[in-house]
Parts: C-alpha cells; sequence; structure tokens
C-alpha cells in the first residue's frame, strides 16, 4: 500500500473521530499524528517537531498571559459601569454586555471563557430589569462566538500566525496571511453581528425559559482579589503583550518570545501562581493543533493534498474560477459540518483542503482560510458546534428548537456578509 494511500485513509478516519464524538478532538487528533509517524507519512524527527512549533508555543503562551488579565477586576468594573448607564433600557443593556463579550472574545481565545464571565453579570442585570435570562444570554453568548479573535489584539493576534503555519507546514509560501488580515476579512460581520445580537436578538428570543435554567447563575465564589499592585501589573503586562505582538518585527523579537514573557511576568509580579499558570494551558487544544499541523505536513509530504485539491480544483474550474461560487463552497460545507461537530475539529480538517486547492491552481488562499474560520466560529447552532453552545442553552433555558428558531436568520447573515466582502477583498485570482 502507498505512502499516498496511507495517508487518505488516515485522513479520512481522522474526520470519522472527530465527527463521532467519542473521544476527545484532542486524542483523535495526536491518534493521527502517531498514525502518520508509525506507517512512515511523517518521519519520527518530523512527527516531535510539531510538538515544538512557534505557534504551540506562542499560543500557549498567551493564554497564560489571558488567564493573568481574567483575575483582575477591570472587566468587572466595566460591567458594573454599563448596567448603570442602561437605565432600564433592554437594547441599551444589551448592547453594553454584548460589546463586553465582544472584546472579551478578541483578547480570550476561548467564547466559553468570555461568556463565562459576563453571563453570572447578565443575569443579575436582567433579573434587576424583571426579565428572564432567556431573553438576554443568547445575543451576548452567541456575539463572543462569532467575533473571537477578529481583532489582532491578545489572542487574536496569533491568528495570522497559526493560518501561516498551515501553509508553512503544506509547502506553500507564495501567500502569507498578514497580521491584519483575519481582521480585514471579519470586521464587517463583527460589527453586524453586535448589533443583531444586541437590537434584533431579543425579539427572537423566549421571554420565558424553555427548559430548566442553569443552577449556576448563582455569584461563583470569587478567588481572593489581587493587591492594587498585582491588579494594575495584569492590566498593563495583558496590554503590553497585545501591543508587542503587533509590533514584534520593530521591537526584534518572535511572537512567541512575547508571550512567553508575558507568561513569565504575570508570575514573577505576582498575578498568577505558577499551579494556577499551569492550569490554564489549555492542553487539549495545544495537542489539537499539533496534530492538525502533522496532518497538514502529511498530506504535502505524500500528494494527498494535491490529489484531494486536485478533485475540488475540478469543481473551481467548472465554475469557471468565481471567487464567490467557491467561497460559498468553502462557507457553507464547513458550517454545516460544525452542527455536529466541534468548530475547532472542523477548521483542522478544511484549512488544509483549502490550500491544497489553491496550490493546484495557483490561487491565493488567504480569504477562503478566513472564510473557513468565519463559518466554523458561525456555527451556533446546535450544542455541538462549540463548547460554548451548552453553556448558552444551559444559562438560557434553551432547548434545541428555540436555539434554531433564534439562529437561522443570523446563520444567513453570517454566509452572505462573509463570502460577499471576504472573496472581494481576497479573491483567488
Amino acid at each position: 500500500m502507498s505512502q499516498l494511500t496511507i495517508c487518505l485513509i488516515i485522513f479520512v478516519l481522522t474526520v470519522i473521530g472527530f465527527c463521532s464524538g467519542k473521544y476527545s478532538l484532542a486524542t483523535i487528533s495526536i491518534t493521527s499524528l502517531m498514525a502518520l509517524a508509525v506507517t512512515g507519512c511523517l518521519s519520527v524527527d518530523e512527527a516531535l517537531a510539531y510538538f515544538s512549533n512557534n505557534n504551540v508555543i506562542m499560543i500557549g503562551g498567551m493564554c497564560v498571559v489571558a488567564a493573568g488579565f481574567n483575575r483582575t477586576k477591570f472587566c468587572s468594573i466595566l460591567a458594573d459601569k454599563i448596567s448603570g448607564a442602561s437605565k432600564g433600557s433592554l437594547n441599551k443593556l444589551m448592547l453594553g454586555y454584548v460589546v463586553i463579550g465582544v472584546l472579551l472574545s478578541q483578547f480570550i481565545q476561548s467564547p466559553v471563557v468570555a461568556f463565562g464571565i459576563v453571563a453570572p453579570m447578565l443575569a443579575a442585570s436582567a433579573e434587576s430589569m424583571g426579565l428572564k435570562p432567556s431573553k438576554v444570554m443568547f445575543g451576548v453568548g452567541v456575539a463572543t462566538v462569532i467575533t473571537c479573535c477578529t481583532l489582532p489584539v491578545g489572542a487574536g493576534a496569533t491568528v495570522a500566525a497559526e493560518l501561516n503555519g498551515y501553509l508553512e507546514s503544506y509547502g506553500y509560501v507564495d501567500y502569507v496571511v498578514g497580521l491584519i488580515d483575519p481582521m480585514k476579512g471579519r470586521l464587517p460581520l463583527m460589527i453586524i453581528a453586535i448589533f443583531y445580537c444586541a437590537l434584533v436578538s431579543p425579539k427572537f428570543s423566549p421571554d420565558e425559559p424553555v427548559t430548566a435554567v442553569a443552577s449556576s447563575l448563582k455569584a461563583a465564589k470569587a478567588k481572593e482579589p489581587l493587591k492594587p499592585f498585582q491588579e494594575y501589573a495584569g492590566i498593563i503586562i495583558f496590554f503590553a503583550d497585545a501591543l508587542a505582538l503587533m509590533f514584534a518585527s520593530a521591537i526584534g523579537l518572535e511572537n512567541w518570545e512575547i508571550t512567553v514573557i508575558g507568561a513569565l511576568a504575570m508570575i514573577i509580579f505576582g498575578v498568577l501562581k505558577p499551579k494556577e499558570a499551569t492550569a490554564s494551558l489549555p492542553m487539549s487544544m495545544l495537542l489539537l493543533i499539533v496534530g492538525a499541523l502533522g496532518m497538514s505536513g502529511a498530506l504535502s509530504a505524500t500528494g494527498a493534498g494535491e490529489l484531494i485539491g486536485g478533485h475540488i480544483g475540478g469543481i473551481v474550474k467548472a465554475v469557471n474560477y468565481n471567487s464567490y461560487i467557491v467561497g460559498t463552497i468553502f462557507f457553507v460545507i464547513p458550517f454545516l459540518l460544525t452542527q455536529v461537530m466541534q468548530n475547532r475539529g472542523t477548521m483542522l480538517i478544511f484549512h488544509p483542503i483549502a490550500i491544497a486547492t489553491c496550490a493546484a491552481i495557483g490561487a491565493n488562499p488567504v480569504g477562503l482560510m478566513i472564510l473557513i474560520q468565519a463559518a466554523c466560529l458561525s456555527a451556533f447552532m446546535t450544542p455541538m458546534a462549540t463548547a460554548a453552545i451548552p453553556y448558552i442553552m444551559d444559562y438560557g433555558g434553551y432547548n434545541q428548537t428555540s436555539m434554531f428558531k433564534q439562529s437561522w436568520l443570523l446563520a444567513v447573515i453570517c454566509c452572505v456578509v462573509s463570502v460577499g466582502w471576504v472573496m472581494t477583498i481576497f479573491p483567488l485570482m
């Protein structure tokens, strides 16, 4: 059996594993990496190198920095001010909390964490206005999902590097994803999502919970407050790290160096204890990325990527290289698949395919890669789409039917806006 055939079999089994939900995405991802190494699709040295990939180190460091920022009172103080400023207006309340959720989602690469910070305060504010959580949770929660890491700050500053990691591992380096390219592609949807989720979404949300609301809406026990010095240190380190990532080339440091230095600063200045810093490392996500990079490299090395890309390239030729039709294909298919599996797993499947497709015809893959990310983050109709959705359903008291009713119009908007804008500024040819 040829290496090409073996790689394709492992690829198909990986996709099935991601969809099955029987094991974690990280487990499936690392299993595929080991299978590629054992079967010779990747050399042992190549497989091992993915664990020390600079993108993996950078993302891990940024997560520790974000955890330190999360220990400060900055977010809570901001939320209190916005709640007071709403003066009984649902639209003002929603706009305030949607903006907070969106801002958090730019700095913390996890909508679950961003929503988890906002939800208890949102529930308390809604209760004070005589509203049920079912009226407000969907809009705020989904806004954090759709807009996650749109701006090139905090965790969002790692998006371009992650996409470039796929391009490098595949060996298609004719094109590079610029630091602000993901923002340029997703910013219009971010703006529309903010106003939709704040002003329109509540009209589709049920006045009363359809199912029991989570008991966890009660205020969680707060950790011991930081001392003033640590409080200011956490805020300064976080924003300094974000700025340094934006101007890394000017200061002569690699992105991974900046995030690791920031993580160390959070510990040295007492914002995080060493155990807290270790606990903040998202090992499942990091291992997921390691395995995905390995799959991308194997598809390139064995020629499997060219085979897959060639077939999809045939479809591209059939539509006469129409950027909008191709963009629709690469948005709709990941969007539908993400309804039955978590978004990151879907991105890991389709990024290599998009690169292989573009490599086969010499096209620009940047737009398609940004579209795939937008499609996967726009999937919010089922609890399998992303870990944040079960959280939102639990806090809002929603069932699957009520989720569909609230989701369908926003999903259509996400598709039309994303494909129309991204493929205009990043055409294939």
